[in-house]
């Protein structure tokens, strides 16, 4: 390999991923609420995305009324993003277990801090999409103006005040297209 996968994605490229994508199994997912993967998934759940947890000292249970599977393999229904909420090192297995799905799913992202270029290039060269060191529910929250009206900035310009409502806020990515 000619040298390490760029960390540089487009909000055009992110948006996209996270538009087309509907079912996403989190391969790490944790019925343990202060962990980021179990806040994730719940993010997630909450902008209408279908998960399913992946972690074997869960299988057979639900979380959050999702399923929970010891593998990938054993996900009854074709999955469009397959999310590492594992350590850099394990993502090579994730993604193998990945590619060898019928059909396989569409995108491989690994979460903060999970980088391995090996297996990104892997699944690349497999022609899936790859998006590592990053949150889809940062990404989500960034891209739909949630994080930009709280005080981060979402590098989204608008003129159109916020429509606040009594509650949690959600914002779609597509609000701004």
């Amino acid at each position: 390999m000619a040298g390490p996968l760029k960390l540089s994605y487009s909000d055009d490229v992110i948006r996209g991923i996270l538009s087309d994508v509907k079912t996403i199994a989190m391969v790490g997912a944790t019925d343990k609420e202060a962990r980021p993967a179990y806040i994730v998934f719940k993010y997630l759940l909450g902008r209408g995305y279908r998960l399913f947890g992946v972690n074997p000292g869960l299988a057979g249970k639900t979380l959050l009324g999702a399923p929970v599977y010891k593998s990938l393999a054993d996900i009854p229904e074709p999955i469009d993003m397959v999310d590492i909420f594992r350590n850099s090192e394990a993502a090579g297995g994730v993604v193998t277990e990945a590619l060898s799905l019928a059909p396989r799913p569409n995108v491989i992202w690994m979460q903060l801090t999970v980088r391995n270029d090996e297996a990104a290039a892997k699944a690349e060269a497999a022609g899936l999409k790859v998006v590592m060191d990053r949150c889809p529910k940062i990404e989500y929250g960034r891209l739909s103006g949630e994080i930009g009206w709280t005080g981060v900035n979402s590098r989204i310009l608008s003129s159109k005040k916020p429509q606040l409502m009594r509650g949690f806020q959600k914002f779609s990515i597509t609000r701004n297209k």
